[in-house]
């Protein structure tokens, strides 16, 4: 998926903004604290399929 895309995608929850971490194939809400996974080029935007950040996992 292009990087552009992800520009405008933002959390479904809060609305905020999203940080794309190509390394790990993820958009992170820092204001939630997930991580959303992209799968085959496809962000997952899904809540309950989203990877809660620990507390110690610098974002």
């Amino acid at each position: 998926m292009e990087t552009k895309l992800f520009d405008i995608l933002v959390c479904p929850l809060c609305k905020g903004p999203l940080l794309y971490i190509k390394s790990k194939c993820e958009l992170i809400c820092k204001a939630d604290r997930l991580a959303f996974f992209i799968r085959d080029g496809i962000p997952v935007m899904l809540e309950d399929e989203a990877r809660k950040l620990p507390t110690d996992e610098e974002v």
